[in-house]
């Protein structure tokens, strides 16, 4: 029986994830098997839990926020490769937004899995030429002129990204936006917290877009 698009993208996703979390857990295992050093529980246990509270709540937000932008496609290869917020998720709304492709759709979601898989591509070069060239050029990168750049790369992309949304949806931009930066001004440290606020922001968008669309002031 032949699958239908979605389907076989499932099918194979599927795989992909399983075979993918296979080969990280190769990596520790194979080096354990052959120096017989094994990790005891009462070290492995304290280190795994304080990871885990930390990364599968945010983890699992990212997951319900983002795979309805990426589609399916690009959610598999995307979460497998990571840096989703930084780079993943840019990627994929900018290209759909180039071509003027509706998201949710089956273009929309090749689309977005071309992206992702270019932007995989291209870090991975970036990262592998970085490896080459990390020692001539850390004084440049550790430089104190350049720190308050390197600092504000995501601000930067994201802010980038943010004009065209709010642009065109200000009315419903506004709301999350005065939250959010009332929030992250008038709460201490609560520059942590950026992960678990962007599902608060989704929240905060789709009540204010019910409201003015029951209010008619958006179609």
């Amino acid at each position: 029986m032949k699958r239908s698009y979605q389907d076989q993208i499932h099918f194979e996703g599927r795989i992909w994830m399983l075979g993918a979390l296979a080969l990280f857990v190769s990596l520790p295992l194979f080096i354990s098997i052959f120096t017989g050093v094994w990790p005891t529980m009462n070290k492995f246990l304290p280190g795994f839990i304080a990871t885990a509270v930390i990364f599968w709540p945010v983890t699992t937000i990212e997951v319900f926020t983002f795979t309805p932008m990426l589609g399916s496609g690009s959610s598999y290869l995307a979460f497998v490769t990571g840096n989703l917020t930084s780079l993943k998720v840019p990627a994929a709304l900018n290209a759909q937004d180039a071509l003027n492709v509706e998201k949710g759709t089956d273009e929309g979601d090749v689309l977005a899995t071309i992206a992702v898989a270019s932007s995989s591509i291209a870090t991975t070069l970036i990262i592998l030429l970085g490896i080459v060239l990390i020692i001539p050029l850390a004084p440049i990168l550790e430089s104190e002129v350049l720190k308050p750049a390197f600092d504000n790369v995501i601000p930067a992309l994201f802010g980038a990204i943010g004009v065209v949304y709010i642009t065109k949806r200000f009315k419903v931009a506004i709301i999350p936006i005065l939250f959010m930066l009332a929030f992250f001004l008038f709460v201490p440290n609560s520059g942590g917290l950026v992960g678990i606020m962007v599902p608060v922001g989704v929240v905060i968008s789709l009540v204010v877009s019910r409201i003015l669309y029951k209010k008619g002031l958006i179609k």
